[in-house]
């Protein structure tokens, strides 16, 4: 595994840093910081203008290829883009549903007529998509969905009619449109049946709750469907093969953005040392044992991430679609949760209390509440620990119950 950048990913990546340098300025610089797991809900408008003030300048949909209107980046180049932009503190993107997941698997299996209605709102982040696929009797058991769909003659042809209730899904509230996993043929049963649907969210048969969290926001909602409507030809592959979809779009969900994700653990962990310094809890050894644990850590993380990535390169997809996807998201989601602890405790009595009435709490207040989910979104703990037994190691499945 290479872990050196050529000549020319260096210069790629002093354009990037001298582009983010240069724009986040004026407005859009008090924008730094804002966004992010527990912050979602922190000036969206605003960031939705950044948002699209990166597609005018060709910094949306960077791994996409030419053909469909991305820059084609190599692999290298769109890890350093995210490594930058993490590193520049710019906010958080709004499109990430839409860029990096629906847009990769629109590409891989959608028809020219959906590629060419949906990618380009996507790309210049004119639409902005949710994700319809965890449901309150499932969970991560995505193979368990309830929600069902029927085709139908509607006022201008034939339509899907859709009925169910989806959970967590995040950004719905600000959204246009859902990719729902439904069940399509009656008295099917676990991964066969299904169909990934494009559904439009401003429709008379959708009711989108949103969800308060611990750190008083709401990124995610219920999402209830009665007798929702889309079209006929907006299913993705052909209809009852919308697992082989589905599992098509996880894959792309733990790309090239991991290690950026690293780089923002890292200015974390930074912060949170650089609070101990200030407040003197760093003369404590125990506590500077445990900040030197989460560094090497964070640096591991940083490898083994980097570990997926060759991978794919290299042409060993199971690598990083498997075992190292599912060995990293168990690694980050339990370093982010120390994390979280460690800050409380540097804080010590003053973690305690909001900043002010009813429910002002500090980055650090949110960091702790909000890592506690880490090992649920996104495949839970449980899940992750099942797919690396049972596919990687080839252990016998998990009893289910009757």
């Amino acid at each position: 595994m290479d872990l050196t950048y050529s000549a020319e990913d260096e210069a790629f990546r002093a354009e990037v840093r001298d582009f983010l340098e240069e724009h986040l300025r004026g407005d859009f610089a008090a924008l730094k910081g804002l966004g992010g797991p527990g912050r979602d809900h922190e000036a969206i408008e605003e960031r939705l203008a950044w948002n699209r003030h990166l597609a005018q300048h060709g910094w949306t949909c960077v791994g996409w290829p030419t053909e469909h209107g991305g820059r084609g980046l190599s692999l290298s180049q769109q890890v350093i883009f995210h490594e930058e932009y993490a590193r520049s503190n710019a906010p958080a993107r709004l499109n990430h549903l839409g860029e990096e997941l629906l847009g990769p698997t629109l590409i891989a299996f959608g028809t020219p007529e959906q590629q060419a209605r949906f990618l380009p709102p996507i790309r210049a982040v004119e639409e902005l998509w949710a994700q319809g696929y965890s449901e309150p009797g499932a969970g991560s058991d995505l193979a368990n969905v309830q929600t069902r769909a029927r085709l139908e003659d509607g006022p201008t042809g034939r339509e899907w009619v859709i009925d169910g209730q989806k959970v967590w899904t995040s950004n719905a509230h600000f959204s246009q449109w859902v990719f729902v996993i439904a069940r399509t043929e009656p008295g099917s049963q676990r991964h066969a049946g299904l169909s990934f649907l494009l559904v439009p969210l401003d429709q008379e048969g959708v009711e989108v709750r949103p969800i308060e969290q611990l750190t008083g926001g709401s990124e995610f909602n219920e999402v209830f469907l009665s007798g929702a409507r889309t079209d006929a030809d907006l299913v993705v592959g052909e209809p009852g093969q919308g697992w082989r979809v589905a599992m098509g779009l996880l894959g792309f969900e733990r790309g090239v953005s991991v290690l950026g994700q690293v780089v923002g653990f890292a200015r974390e962990l930074e912060g949170v040392v650089e609070l101990a310094k200030a407040n003197g809890a760093i003369d404590d050894p125990l506590l500077r044992d445990r900040l030197a644990d989460l560094a090497v850590e964070l640096e591991v993380m940083r490898f083994n991430a980097m570990r997926g990535l060759s991978a794919v390169t290299g042409g060993d997809d199971s690598a990083a679609g498997g075992g190292a996807a599912s060995i990293f998201k168990l690694v980050w989601a339990a370093w982010h949760k120390r994390l979280g602890e460690v800050a409380m405790d540097v804080l010590g009595a003053d973690g305690l209390t909001a900043r002010a009435a009813p429910y002002d709490l500090d980055e650090w207040q949110r960091l702790f509440l909000f890592a506690r989910a880490d090992s649920i979104y996104g495949g839970s703990d449980e899940v992750q620990r099942n797919i690396l037994a049972e596919r990687v190691l080839g252990l016998p499945r998990e009893p289910k119950g009757v």
